[in-house]
């Protein structure tokens, strides 16, 4: 028996028809490249990460829709955002995630039309706000036309722009499956599973139709991409099947497509060997993946796990400073949501999202992260509790929806006490602890784009330094449950460094030998500033 026998038949018989000419968009987009519009550097400030299904919804269906996402940047803009990465909104066959495509250049008709993404870039743009969405481009969905017409006939023009062969090639294994799947006209391949066929990206015209659909986006406006799973759009064979010379050649002729765009973004997923697609020759920025599982281990042991400190405190030794930071994201495997991680130990949460959002890169925060909230009870798909509505309000839905309609998934079981509603209205919450560590980014150049220096761990504490210019920062971390007695090196002589955050707090006075000593109380954050025109936040 063939695997996936009825789901090939019915390709075969519902859309043979459809074999030479499918009903999808191929023509050759030319560039229109334009100034953009956002400040330089938005780039380095922080990110939200959204899942617009489960933003907000606007028109009464449970999902979540452009329209209301509109209606919430304003809250964006307060909490002092720079950028927003959108997961796909392209149209897509799951009716969930959207990483099935079936057209790449059209919206996901839960999410609404063209003419609401070209309103939700104006309306960012005018609060200063870049739009980057993901770009599914190592594979589709089965039941895009041009899959349909591929697998319909082995005498499709498009049967090569996917991976064929007569029959599965033993000896595969990705992630404890095979990524062959067999049909009575031939044998496909797709790394994430038969639902979702790779692109062969040794045929020239792939390249060109994505070439296209990029700037089918960048011509409408957008401020760059997340290119998903770059590192599988070549495999050489079973043994040889990730990270290869020829992704990463891809990888970059992409990336030199989107600059050509001036002021655009790209950041790249590259699970495997993330540190070399950040690289400025490869990609420019990618998600600096183990970095957040090792801040989690640091602030639960309390600073105790000397490996996971150290794994903080070097990591931007060696890492491209354009690594894109984060705690947790849309997969589970990057980890559950922090309130869940941390086990709503609020000390030990704020710490996490000070270590990665005054570290080097840009910081991707995942919805709901600044508020709290934790994740759904939702078992069918160990992501889905990760990807539930956003908490808004104490009131039905948590605000996401109106009341009386029943959301897609269910709501956080903490939705009472941890929304936005009550967060912004709390100085002392997690959204405004937030919002400080963020405006720290947004007033400091240092801390948004500067070196990384002279970092250290002492006990259960790291620190280091942030350099731009004349500016210097020095960021302190205690993890431990103890205050933190530290002496500082190399801080260079000269006038004290002024407290940056907690305000108010006493400056750090320097010896004439460049050192400091100061006591950091336990699970605390301290950063200092030297060379500003004025200290923030007193």
């Amino acid at each position: 028996m063939f695997r996936n026998t009825s789901l090939a038949l019915g390709l075969l018989v519902a859309l043979a028809s459809a074999a030479a000419t499918p009903p999808v968009d191929l023509s050759h987009v030319p560039p229109r490249v334009t100034a953009s519009p956002l400040a330089p550097g938005w780039q380095h400030g922080a990110f939200m990460e959204v899942f617009v299904r489960a933003y907000q919804d606007s028109d009464g269906d449970g999902i979540g829709d452009l329209r209301g996402l509109i209606a919430r940047l304003d809250y964006l803009q307060d909490l002092g955002i720079k950028g927003i990465w959108l997961m796909p909104i392209q149209q897509s066959a799951d009716r969930d995630h959207g990483y099935a495509t079936t057209d790449f250049r059209a919206i996901e008709r839960d999410y609404g039309a063209l003419a609401d993404f070209d309103e939700l870039i104006r309306e960012a743009h005018k609060r200063g706000i870049g739009v980057i969405t993901d770009y599914v481009i190592n594979h589709s969905a089965k039941e895009h036309p041009l899959f349909a017409s591929a697998a319909a006939s082995r005498q499709s023009p498009f049967r090569d722009w996917y991976v064929w062969q007569g029959r599965a090639p033993k000896g595969w294994d990705i992630w404890d499956k095979d990524p062959w799947t067999q049909t009575p006209n031939g044998a496909y391949f797709g790394t994430f599973g038969p639902h979702m066929p790779d692109f062969n990206f040794l045929n020239p015209k792939v390249l060109a139709y994505h070439e296209d659909s990029l700037r089918f986006w960048l011509n409408r406006g957008i401020d760059g991409f997340r290119l998903d799973a770059v590192p599988h759009l070549v495999e050489r064979d079973a043994v040889e099947w990730n990270d290869q010379p020829e992704s990463r050649k891809l990888t970059r002729e992409l990336t030199q497509l989107v600059h050509r765009y001036p002021g655009r973004h790209v950041v790249c997923e590259a699970t495997a060997n993330p540190k070399v697609y950040g690289l400025p020759q490869v990609c420019g920025s990618a998600f600096a993946f183990n970095l957040e599982s090792n801040i989690v281990k640091a602030v639960k042991s309390g600073g105790a796990d000397e490996a996971a400190l150290r794994f903080v405190a070097d990591y931007f030794v060696a890492a491209p400073g354009g690594m894109a930071t984060m705690i947790s994201n849309h997969d589970h495997f990057a980890g559950a949501r922090l309130w869940d991680q941390v086990k709503g130990d609020q000390r030990q949460y704020r710490l996490a999202a000070a270590s990665y959002l005054l570290l080097p890169g840009t910081p991707y925060i995942y919805y709901g992260e600044e508020i709290g909230q934790a994740g759904a009870d939702a078992p069918a798909d160990p992501d889905h509790p990760l990807r539930s509505p956003m908490s808004w309000s104490a009131g039905p839905n948590a605000g996401f929806a109106r009341e009386g309609i029943k959301p897609f998934r269910p709501i956080a079981p903490n939705a009472a006490s941890h929304n936005a509603e009550a967060q912004r209205r709390d100085p002392d919450s997690l959204f405004n602890f937030y919002k400080s560590m963020i405006g720290l980014r947004n007033r400091l150049p240092s801390i948004a784009q500067g070196s990384y220096e002279r970092p250290f761990v002492a006990g259960q504490a790291i620190g280091f330094q942030r350099r731009l210019g004349d500016e210097q920062s020095l960021v302190l971390i205690n993890y431990g449950t103890t205050p933190a007695a530290l002496s500082v090196p190399a801080l260079g002589a000269g006038k004290p460094l002024q407290a940056a955050y907690p305000a108010g707090a006493a400056p750090l006075a320097v010896g004439a030998d460049g050192n400091a000593a100061i006591t950091l109380a336990p699970q605390s954050v301290q950063v200092f500033v030297r060379g500003s025109e004025s200290v923030p936040g007193q």
